[in-house]
């Protein structure tokens, strides 16, 4: 039996993705040797309800053209066909379901790393997957309980909140998403209503 693939996982709202996204993935994966980074957008996140999101169905397309840009990437909509509200424990579990042939990293803000112990099921974290915190250059991190690895990456100061109101009020968004993103928000006008109001 060969070895187990190297599987990055990134999940998050991603409403929209963007080249900050992508640029800690890119980063992660060429520093831990992974064979593949799974994007992996939520249905809905425990700490944002209540706020207007992009459908999941749209969130999930957007990934889906960014990940064809790079042939490291994939998508997983395992979330998303759970339904209800997200958390980190079951996308790791229906993973590790799938792809009994993977070792998981699962990427996250290195701030993250801080509050891990508030997550649910905490403990079962990492039985699941190995945690690496992505962290800018110059930013030292708060020690953490939790078994990780720390990333460097290049530092892209952008938020999907700016995209969505740079969107609204009619600003360029290119070179800041994926120009495939770009043109699909346009496709579908998205983010041209009242998000953020």
């Amino acid at each position: 039996m060969g070895s187990l693939a190297r599987v990055g996982v990134l999940g998050g709202t991603f409403d929209p993705i963007h080249l900050g996204h992508l640029a800690a993935a890119s980063e992660v994966c060429a520093r831990l040797g992974l064979d593949q980074v799974l994007l992996t957008p939520a249905h809905s996140q425990p700490f944002k309800q209540g706020i207007d999101t992009a459908s999941p169905e749209h969130r999930l397309a957007m990934c889906e053209l960014a990940a064809a840009e790079d042939e490291r990437f994939g998508v997983s909509p395992v979330d998303i066909e759970r339904g209800g509200v997200t958390f980190t424990v079951d996308t790791l579990t229906d993973l590790r379901a799938q792809r009994p042939d993977a070792e998981l990293f699962f990427i996250t803000g290195a701030d993250a790393l801080a509050r891990l112990d508030e997550w649910k099921d905490a403990h079962r974290l990492a039985e699941l997957a190995t945690f690496v915190g992505v962290t800018r250059p110059g930013h030292s991190l708060e020690e953490s309980e939790w078994p990780h690895i720390l990333v460097e990456a290049p530092a892209l100061a952008i938020s999907s909140t700016d995209v969505r109101r740079r969107t609204r009020v009619g600003l360029p968004i290119r070179y800041l998403v994926p120009r495939s993103v770009a043109d699909y928000i346009a496709a579908n006008g998205l983010y041209y209503g009242g998000l953020d109001d």
